[in-house]
């Protein structure tokens, strides 16, 4: 799709320093809430829960599996509302504050049906997220400097996640895993004090969803869903981001699984706590480095070095269980997701410029790969119960293979 030219006045956007500044603050505070309980989750159903409740790697990954299929249904109308919505911080607050209830009820909830009710309102109101804070972006700092502000956006996102996540291990040490409930539930306060700080009227809205002015300033409406359906590129990124994550979504949380099961529960979830803080703080320079030379390298062969340390990362699991070992393996996360967070959005708004549907095709792509991410807990789970950690590492090694030759053999390259 060709780029559409800009009105005049539109081809320069004014520095926000304060709004910036407060955006890098939010994607910080943020980072540990967007995603609930993450892979804690699974660390709480299995041991703390545990067998008596009937609770194994298969039954966790059922729940994960439906909780992510909502998640996936909401991101479409996600992106559908964020490019509607006119106040896209006010839609952070509410969804903040909607995962982090849902993940706090968990303590008090008992049953299948009840915490799969609850992580899946947390999955539902977890789709705004993404598309709202890219929003935001994109209609802060318009497009040209768009590749820049997502690379500083992963960049605090992940440091945010290495913090929250050193505290959680260091806490749990001595209050056990209920203090991962206590961090979000202040990191969720954090969040909505800083959301509130950012001006709606600092956000171009019509920008924002990728539009170069509004219909009424004489742009044309935004493009219908045809469009999007017969972009032969944005359909072939939607297939490769979903085995991106099929192979990606359930390594973390079977490795938390495996130390569950090797080192006891106060140990594992202080272990989980460095495999994510590793892969972090690796995310945050790659992060930086990726936003930074897009333009030069191009979005293609950076891809692919994801997809390459990925499959690595799912066959060095399977060398030792050693605790520290499967830690300094999930660092390699690091830099496979740590690109992906970092282009995804930058390859869509290349491949949708100028259709004013930017957000929602970020929900489309975004649905496809969650269901990518949905399933890989309920495959990883169920090969592991039937034969065994290593089976399962391997399987998704395998995946992010395939994956790696698709991206080569049918994915152009994006930026112009």
């Amino acid at each position: 799709m060709a780029p559409v030219a800009a009105t005049p006045g539109r081809a320069s956007f004014p520095d926000h320093p304060p709004a910036t500044r407060t955006l890098d603050a939010l994607n910080f505070f943020l980072a540990d809430v967007r995603d609930g309980l993450g892979p804690y989750l699974a660390i709480y159903l299995l041991v703390v829960r545990g067998p008596s409740h009937g609770w194994n790697e298969a039954t966790v990954g059922m729940v994960l599996t439906i909780a992510g299929i909502v998640g996936l249904l909401s991101q479409t109308p996600a992106g559908g509302l964020i490019d509607r919505a006119k106040n896209k911080p006010r839609i952070v607050i509410v969804a903040a504050l909607l995962v982090t209830l849902s993940s706090l009820s968990l303590p008090v909830v008992s049953g299948f049906t009840m915490v799969t009710i609850t992580q899946s309102i947390a999955a539902a109101a977890g789709a705004l997220f993404a598309p709202a804070i890219l929003a935001i972006s994109l209609g802060l700092v318009g497009p040209k400097m768009f590749a820049k502000r997502v690379g500083r956006n992963e960049a605090f996102n992940h440091a945010g996640n290495a913090v929250s996540a050193a505290l959680a291990g260091v806490l749990a040490w001595k209050f056990g895993p209920v203090v991962v409930f206590w961090l979000m539930a202040g990191l969720t306060i954090a969040s909505v004090i800083v959301s509130m700080r950012i001006d709606e009227k600092d956000i171009d809205n019509a920008v924002a969803r990728g539009l170069d002015c509004e219909p009424a300033e004489g742009c044309e409406e935004p493009s219908g869903w045809k469009t999007l359906l017969e972009n032969r590129a944005l359909m072939i990124f939607a297939a490769v981001a979903f085995t991106f994550h099929l192979s990606n979504a359930a390594m973390l949380t079977s490795v938390s699984q495996l130390l569950s099961r090797t080192v006891g529960t106060d140990k594992a979830t202080s272990l989980t706590a460095a495999c994510i803080v590793a892969a972090q703080l690796v995310m945050v320079p790659v992060a930086i480095v990726v936003g930074r030379n897009t333009e030069r390298w191009g979005t293609k062969p950076i891809f692919l070095v994801a997809f390459a340390f990925l499959a690595a990362r799912g066959a060095l699991y399977t060398v030792s269980n050693d605790p520290w070992w499967l830690v300094g393996v999930q660092a390699l996360d690091g830099i496979g997701a740590g690109i992906f967070g970092a282009l995804f959005p930058v390859i869509v708004a290349d491949l949708t410029q100028g259709s004013g549907r930017f957000n929602v095709s970020q929900g489309v792509v975004s649905a496809v790969f969650g269901l990518g991410a949905a399933l890989s807990a309920t495959l990883a789970g169920a090969i592991i119960v039937w034969a065994g950690y290593t089976a399962g590492f391997l399987t998704l090694a395998g995946i992010a293979a395939a994956g790696f030759v698709l991206y080569l053999v049918a994915m152009p390259e994006t930026r112009r």
